[in-house]
């Protein structure tokens, strides 16, 4: 693969279209702006990051989380940026350089296709086909489209968001850059590769979509089948994970420190841990000095300190590996391949999160809550697209807003459209639709 041609800024929807521009923006910049001003990008703020919400102490939520990667996707992009310009003088004045608004957008993008209630919402949508109600589907359908609901990823949701004709749409999905859309897609494989781990990058109704623009970029196909295809990530996708992978394993521990899960001295010992012995004491002294007393603003003094070692780590670790993902045969994630002492710190954060965090009482209760809203809706909505004719079919069906194509003769089409209406939601609309199908509460006029 090759940088010139890994950074298009064709749409895709609008091909041989040339707007008439009437600022200075750029085309990646454009892709930003759609992302912030859009109804998506705004749920996110109350779509469950780990902790419940709301709460009384103000903790991440998908929207936050979003935004603080975004910003750190942009100094990473930023970053790689000015060093592989300095390696390679030909891509100067390019569109190359405008990589930090790429990963930046990707990073706005990169959580919008999930569903309400976290990683609970995507294993509601999963089990609901494999163990649940709609376990006897499976003959009714086609064998892609099983492999698709089965393994229900929010990834995969994310790009067909972007880039599907939902009803009632103009142009088909957000009308993004190539290479913006190429820089979500974490998994570029289709659901028959997704293995035990359950991840893939596209539905099969927008994988012809993603093979247009995996062509026009140039990137590698390793493996075509009858199930599906394989290619190579799009390089700016390490980037984008480097930065959610940093963001949400330091701000977890972070939020835990907020909701008292971990102790001052533990949070502490986590986040110094990246550093010797001596950039710990220059840490402590600049504090001191500072007069910073407060343990909370001390804590947020040592995320900063070791996110900003890990985006430098990350940095390096892209450039030096920088052949490798141009071939296709880097494995693993960036962080992985950062140096040994900040690297085994954070794989320490990661054994604490789950043992202290992601088993914590409060996250175990907002999961099992939400695993049981969306497991109620799926069945009803499900159901409903099953056997409309009925009297309370139809009465759901009119729920759904008219972007889904709840009144398919298809199938299919009808049962996609429950997931997305199901995966657009917020937890409190989510929990507000339960509460009604059950009678729970009824509306107040």
């Amino acid at each position: 693969m090759n940088w010139q041609q890994l950074i298009s800024n064709k749409r895709l929807g609008q091909e041989e279209r040339h707007a008439l521009r009437h600022d200075d923006r750029s085309e990646f910049k454009r892709d930003s702006d759609r992302l912030i001003y859009s109804a998506p990008f705004r749920r996110l703020q109350n779509k469950t990051q780990v902790f419940p919400l709301p709460g009384s102490v103000f903790v991440h939520n998908r929207l936050t989380h979003s935004l603080e990667v975004a910003s750190l996707g942009k100094s990473l992009g930023d970053d790689v940026a000015h060093r592989l310009t300095s390696i390679h003088p030909e891509l100067r004045g390019t569109l190359f350089e405008e990589i930090g608004t790429i990963v930046q957008t990707a990073c706005y993008a990169h959580d919008m296709g999930n569903p309400p209630f976290g990683h609970s919402g995507e294993k509601a949508i999963q089990t609901f086909f494999t163990e649940g109600a709609g376990a006897g589907l499976q003959a009714k359908v086609s064998q892609r489209f099983w492999d698709d609901i089965t393994h229900f990823e929010g990834n995969a949701n994310a790009f067909r968001l972007l880039t599907h004709r939902f009803l009632g749409r103009r142009d088909g999905g957000f009308v993004m850059t190539y290479s913006t859309l190429a820089s979500i897609v974490k998994y570029p494989f289709s659901s028959s590769f997704a293995g035990k781990h359950a991840k893939f990058g596209f539905f099969a109704t927008e994988e012809h979509t993603y093979r247009k623009i995996a062509d026009e970029l140039g990137l590698i196909c390793k493996e075509e089948t009858d199930g599906g295809v394989r290619y190579a990530r799009h390089p700016l996708v390490y980037l984008v994970e480097a930065a959610d992978d940093i963001c949400y394993e330091i701000m977890d521990i972070e939020d835990a420190h907020k909701l008292k899960l971990l102790s001052f001295e533990e949070t502490a010992d986590l986040l110094l841990g990246f550093f010797d012995d001596a950039t710990r004491a220059s840490i402590r002294q600049r504090i001191e000095e500072e007069g910073v007393t407060d343990r909370n603003e001390q804590v947020v003094y040592f995320r900063a300190c070791a996110v900003g070692l890990l985006e430098a780590e990350c940095v390096n670790a892209f450039v030096e590996h920088e052949q490798e993902i141009l071939n296709g045969t880097f494995e693993s994630s960036l962080i992985n391949h950062i140096s040994e002492l900040p690297r085994k710190a954070y794989q320490r954060c990661t054994e604490v999160s789950v043992q202290r965090i992601y088993c914590s009482k409060t996250v175990l209760d907002v999961e099992l809550s939400g695993y049981k809203i969306m497991e109620t809706l799926m069945e009803a909505l499900v159901s409903a697209a099953i056997d409309p004719e009925r009297f309370h079919s139809q009465q759901l069906i009119r729920r759904f807003s008219s972007q889904y194509d709840i009144q398919s003769p298809c199938l299919e089409t009808r049962i996609m459209a429950v997931i997305d209406y199901i995966s657009g939601m917020t937890d409190i609309y989510a929990l507000d639709i339960y509460q009604k199908i059950n009678g729970i509460s009824l509306p107040i006029i």
